[in-house]
Order: structure tokens, then C-alpha cells, then sequence
């Protein structure tokens, strides 16, 4: 009996060239569809249809798909999957830092980092998530400042492959969605390939120490040097 096992590979994707407005609409767009379908998010997906029409053919497709999907699979059913997938499995966590850092306290630092970013474009978090949720930072990136997000995006890029790694395998839906984010994105550096696989075989770091230290983060009422609020 063999002592290896081959760690899971990722198709390649290769980036599509957008622009910043096309590039707002594919991040609102997967926003949108990555978080929880609330009835009003449900609501706003045959908008979301619509806008994201004029989208390159390869993003375009995978919003659609992810979109026929839910048309057929019901709201309810659509939710009771939302939970089963993102709440209860550690590898499709929606928050960024936390494939990097786990349960650790360096968790809390990444967390700031998030905020002050918000911060430095002039906007505050006024949602219940912690800072690094990625429905957030989409939204960021399509409604506040895209270069910074660029830079949170990027930073935890290692995080979003493992997160579509881990859909991809489950034939998740939502696998579509972070596809189509990560069409948008830079091309995968080797560094951040390796890294990835390293944490799909070991997972993230699990030492227990909670971010009662740093106080709790609670959601911060608008306001900012430029007045703005991310969606509430």
C-alpha cells in the first residue's frame, strides 16, 4: 500500500482582461451571490442577471449557471445548502483569514487589517460579519475602493483557492461564483500554488486562543472621511 496520496489539483484558469466597471459589476454581482440568500438578495438576482450580460463569456457563464441553478433549486432548498456548505465545513469558509491563521491569535491582527483598509478608503463595516468576509470584500472592491480590495484579494488569494478547491470537489454551485471571482483576479504566482496546497492537506492553524484580546469587533456605524457605509 502506497504512504502518499496526491493532493487535489485545480483547473487552471486563465484571467479575463476587464475593466474597472465591468470588473465592479462581476464582483457586486458575485457579492451578491456568495452570501446568504436572504429574501431580499433573492429578490435582486434577476438584476443581477441582467447586469451582469455584457460580461466576458467566461464569467458571464458562471453567474448564469450559478443562477439557473438556484431558479431551479427553490429559496428554501437554496438556503438549507448555504448552511450545510459554508456554515458547517471549515474549507468553505467564507472569511479570508481564517485559512491562514485559524483559530490563532493572529487571527485578530488580520481581522484589524481588514478594518483599517476599510478605514483607509473611507468607508466603515456596518454588518454583522467580521471584516474579512468575502461577500464584503466584494462588495468593497465594486463599490468602494477596487485597488485596495485588489490588495486584500490578493493577499488571501491562497484562501480562495482553497475555498474553490473544496467546492469544486463538493459539485457545490457556489463553486461557479468563485470561479468567476477568480477569473477576475491576477494570475496564481507559484508561491501562492504551493501554499495552497499545503493547506488542503493540513488545513488551517488550530491553536485555540479566541480574539477576546482585541475586544469585540461589532459593526461600525457609518461614516468615514469620504461618508460612505458598506451595505448593511
Amino acid at each position: 500500500m502506497s504512504g502518499f496520496i496526491r493532493a487535489p489539483e485545480l483547473t487552471p484558469l486563465t484571467p479575463v482582461r476587464l475593466g474597472d466597471r465591468d470588473r465592479a459589476v462581476a464582483h457586486m454581482a458575485a457579492s451578491i451571490l456568495l452570501d446568504y440568500p436572504t429574501a431580499g438578495r433573492l429578490a435582486a438576482y434577476a438584476t443581477v442577471r441582467e447586469a451582469v450580460a455584457g460580461l466576458p463569456q467566461p464569467v458571464r457563464q458562471r453567474l448564469w449557471g450559478f443562477l439557473d441553478h438556484a431558479a431551479t433549486a427553490g429559496d428554501e432548498a437554496l438556503a438549507q445548502d448555504y448552511v450545510a456548505t459554508f456554515d458547517l465545513k471549515r474549507k468553505c469558509s467564507m472569511y479570508l483569514s481564517y485559512f491562514l491563521t485559524g483559530d490563532t491569535r493572529k487571527r485578530g491582527t488580520a481581522l484589524v487589517r481588514f478594518v483599517e483598509a476599510y478605514r483607509a478608503a473611507g468607508w466603515e463595516v456596518d454588518r454583522p460579519e467580521l471584516p474579512d468576509f468575502l461577500p464584503l470584500v466584494l462588495e468593497f472592491s465594486a463599490r468602494g475602493d477596487a485597488e485596495i480590495a485588489g490588495g486584500l484579494l490578493g493577499s488571501h488569494r491562497q484562501g480562495i483557492e482553497v475555498l474553490r478547491s473544496a467546492l469544486t470537489s463538493m459539485s457545490s454551485p457556489w463553486a461557479a461564483v468563485v470561479e468567476a471571482v477568480c477569473l477576475t483576479l491576477p494570475p496564481v504566482t507559484d508561491e501562492v500554488r504551493d501554499r495552497y496546497l499545503e493547506l488542503i492537506t493540513s488545513g488551517p492553524p488550530t491553536e485555540m486562543v479566541g480574539l477576546n484580546a482585541l475586544g469585540p469587533l461589532e459593526p461600525y456605524s457609518p461614516g468615514g472621511a469620504a461618508q460612505k457605509e458598506v451595505r448593511a
